[in-house]
């Protein structure tokens, strides 16, 4: 077994290509993606035709520009057309636009259902939320009384937040982690079985005294070993970019190393299984962006679970990659002690013991 193990791991120490290749995408994805979404809305050009001139029409201005100011979440352009601010936004020069209607000012003095208007281009989902959200906002800022009545007549809300904000490159860590693991374990793993397959490799083992079960140990073992090498060196260089601090938790790093080892058993001990009664070296080469697909997304690393429809929620009760992100969530983001992954870590293990008892038999048919 440590024969094959050093084989392998001797044949992926000398190709420095496969070992960059299965840790620099994940960390690129960590760093465009968590760059290029998650963030805050800021100048957004929002256009504002103020068609009352009046007091609280002036009020709303001032609102925007306080806004400019400080968390420049829009840019407000001010327009005296209501037909050509409408066109820009048509046309993709504005985000939005604001209508102050004529006699504002007016039917707010008289409590006659004042409104004002809002133009978003709804083709961006996303902006127009964002914008809808915002101005909200700080409409119902507008709309607090100068002076608050000294007996509260109406109920409120009042949020506790368990964790400091989490940006969304840390919240994109966990399955940018699991997802470097399982690309070490497709290239340091599926296709390399099937490559040394094709060439004879396997069979030549058989003229050695080393037994089948054996060989598939060996041969899972050195999967492992690459895919915990990547898990740890992804899990250093993910946090100081991300800016995550926990790893340097003594008990959150034996939790981590734990959850790194169990993940590519699990990981290693499916693919395997998936691999083991291929022969041609295309198959494998083929399958993996369906797996990626089919595996990372239902995971929960980039949506919540909570929004899937029922089949996809289906698949992702039974994805060790729902259970590894997790894991890695907890002890990264959340701070949690063992007690709160030991359900994933048992989940991973049961796993990677049944794709390995499946897998065992099955080897031993096609040799």
């Amino acid at each position: 077994m440590m024969a094959i193990v050093e084989r392998e791991m001797r044949k992926f120490f000398r190709s420095p290509a496969l070992m960059m290749a299965s840790m620099i995408m994940p960390l690129v994805q960590l760093i465009v993606l968590g760059n290029a979404f998650g963030g805050k809305i800021r100048d957004a050009r929002v256009a504002i035709v103020d068609e009352d001139g009046g007091p609280q029409a002036l009020r709303v201005r001032e609102a925007f520009d306080s806004v400019r100011a400080n968390i420049r979440t829009f840019v407000p352009i001010y327009y005296d057309n209501e037909k050509q601010a409408m066109e820009d936004v048509r046309n993709g020069k504005l985000e939005g636009a604001v209508i102050i209607p004529p006699q504002f000012s007016r039917r707010i003095y008289e409590g006659n259902h004042p409104q004002l208007g809002l133009v978003v281009d709804n083709s961006d989902n996303f902006m127009s939320s964002a914008i809808e959200s915002e101005l909200t906002d700080l409409t119902n800022a507008l709309n607090q009384p100068t002076v608050e009545p000294r007996i509260l007549q109406q109920a409120a809300l009042s949020v506790v937040e368990l964790y400091p904000y989490i940006e969304y490159m840390k919240y994109l860590l966990p399955g940018s982690l699991v997802l470097a693991m399982f690309v070490s374990v497709m290239i340091g793993g599926g296709m390399l079985y099937i490559d040394d397959k094709a060439r004879g490799v396997h069979e030549g083992y058989l003229v050695t005294p080393i037994t089948k079960l054996e060989l598939v140990l060996g041969l899972n073992l050195a999967g492992a070993i690459k895919a915990v090498m990547t898990g740890v060196i992804i899990t250093v260089i993910g946090s100081l970019i991300a800016g995550v601090s926990t790893i340097f938790n003594p008990v959150t790093m034996i939790g981590l190393l734990i959850m790194i080892l169990l993940t590519a058993l699990a990981f290693n001990t499916m693919m395997f299984l998936l691999m083991v009664r291929i022969e041609d070296p295309l198959v494998p080469r083929a399958m993996f962006g369906i797996l990626n697909t089919l595996l990372f997304f239902p995971s929960g690393s980039v949506y919540p679970v909570q929004a899937f429809p029922p089949w996809l929620r289906a698949i992702a009760r039974v994805d060790p990659f729902t259970y590894a992100v997790d894991g890695f969530k907890c002890l990264l983001l959340k701070e949690t002690n063992l007690s709160a992954v030991w359900g994933d870590m048992l989940y991973l293990t049961i796993f990677a013991a049944i794709t390995l008892a499946i897998a065992i038999p099955l080897f031993k048919r096609t040799l």
